[in-house]
């Protein structure tokens, strides 16, 4: 399954707020559908759910999820937890949590496009996973200064993570450590990603 390209907020509607995926916030509908009691779900409805945020905020394809689940199961510690350090430790969401790019597709495009750094070394890839006291910078490019610059700018009031740290006058962020799990903004029960997976394999 291809990575997800069509209506953002359609998929907010459906599965709640998602960061990652877009800024925007879609808007209320007062039509008569919005005052129907919402059916009793399954179990499995209810794990595909998850499975779904985890999917669509992290912009991941199914297969990239689920390589994801398996090497999470291979690692120490629970799988649930170590998967979201996985997906949080990835260098596109690490360029969205500190502000350098608006959303995760976003910060994907910057990568794809070579202008960012790591450690003074072009990365060209989004799946990158960072470690403590990588230095994620942007390329000595005037383009390239001035895309991080306007997306610093807009996300000023953007509380960035303890793990990381933003210089946003030298448009650069440092990992200071594995991310712990309390700092994760998404609201996901990552058990029940983890229980889904295992019906499936």
């Amino acid at each position: 399954m291809s990575r997800y390209r069509g209506p953002r907020c359609k998929k907010i509607r459906r599965l709640g707020d998602l960061p990652g995926l877009t800024s925007k916030r879609p808007g209320s509908k007062s039509d008569s559908k919005s005052k129907w009691r919402p059916s009793r779900k399954s179990e499995y409805s209810i794990r595909l759910q998850e499975k779904q945020k985890l999917r669509f905020h992290y912009g991941l394809t199914e297969r990239q999820l689920l390589r994801y689940v398996h090497i999470a199961g291979k690692g120490k510690g629970p799988t649930g937890p170590v998967l979201l350090q996985l997906l949080e430790m990835r260098l596109d969401n690490i360029l969205f949590q500190l502000g350098m790019a608006s959303t995760i597709p976003g910060a994907r495009q910057l990568v794809n496009h070579r202008h960012i750094l790591v450690n003074g070394r072009i990365v060209d890839i989004p799946s990158y996973r960072c470690k403590p006291r990588d230095i994620i910078a942007t390329k000595d490019k005037q383009r390239s200064k001035a895309l991080i610059q306007n997306n610093i700018a807009l996300s000023s009031h953007k509380e960035v993570p303890k793990h990381l740290t933003i210089d946003s006058f030298h448009n650069k962020g440092m990992v200071n450590q594995i991310i712990d799990s309390k700092w994760i903004g998404l609201k996901i029960n990552e058990f029940l990603v983890v229980e889904y997976y295992s019906r499936q394999i």
